[in-house]
């Protein structure tokens, strides 16, 4: 286990052998926008890096619940939530996605974020107990579970921010047609100028109008090993994020 400076006197913990947060989590957190007294969910927490960089700037009276199934990430969370005294804005909780609207109840939040696996199952070689693998490839839980369980615990109104893979667009934006989510925004994230989409940033609305609009790109780097001005502003010193 190690610790990590999330900047402004925060710090997380991380599991070196096991899935360290990437700069996409970063992104996340930065695109997802709150109001006051919002409650806020965020599907596949792993150790809670969402949360706790959201709540940073977060407005007043705005609480977060982390969901997360594996064990080991759920106790680094808390123990994370801990350190920074958060204890009464940060819930962390132990549970499979697919099973959140039973765990919460229907329409209990204002907010659901989620940076999820991206990679379906076989798509390369795996290990079925490697925490990492499960990061990364819907081994626990697929796209169309994580999107019905969010439009599920979803208020009317409610925002749904995800961060997922370009490459799968046509889908995503099909299932959460299927579960009442309307796409708002996308923004697409590019590692440098001249490179292709690596990720994508997506807003919907459940029971939102369809008047979807496409952002400038993000650009993550202007040369190698440095950010752009943008994500510098928002991920300055800690040196975890750098895929």
């Amino acid at each position: 286990m190690r610790l990590d400076d999330l900047g402004d006197g925060r710090y997380i913990y991380q599991n070196e052998n096991g899935f360290c947060f990437g700069i996409d989590a970063v992104l996340l957190a930065h695109f997802a926008k709150l109001r006051r007294k919002d409650c806020v969910l965020d599907l596949c927490t792993g150790n809670g890096v969402i949360p706790l960089i959201m709540e940073k700037e977060a407005p007043d009276g705005a609480i977060f619940h982390g969901l997360e199934l594996q064990e080991g990430a759920v106790e680094l969370a808390r123990q994370s939530v801990a350190l920074n005294g958060l204890e009464e804005k940060i819930v962390i909780d132990q549970g499979n996605v697919c099973e959140a609207a039973s765990i919460y109840g229907a329409a209990s939040f204002n907010v659901v974020t989620v940076n999820p696996p991206y990679r379906k199952k076989g798509n390369g070689a795996i290990s079925e107990g490697d925490a990492r693998a499960i990061a990364r490839h819907e081994m626990l839980c697929t796209l169309e579970d994580v999107v019905r369980e969010a439009s599920l615990v979803l208020k009317s109104n409610g925002h749904f921010y995800m961060i997922h893979l370009p490459e799968r667009l046509q889908e995503i934006m099909a299932v959460m047609q299927r579960y009442g989510l309307a796409v708002k925004s996308l923004r697409m994230v590019q590692p440098f100028a001249q490179k292709a989409p690596n990720l994508v940033l997506i807003a919907a609305v459940k029971g939102g109008a369809l008047d979807m609009k496409v952002d400038k790109p993000l650009v993550v780097y202007q040369d190698v090993n440095v950010y752009t001005d943008e994500v510098m502003q928002w991920y300055q010193d800690s040196g975890v994020a750098k895929n």
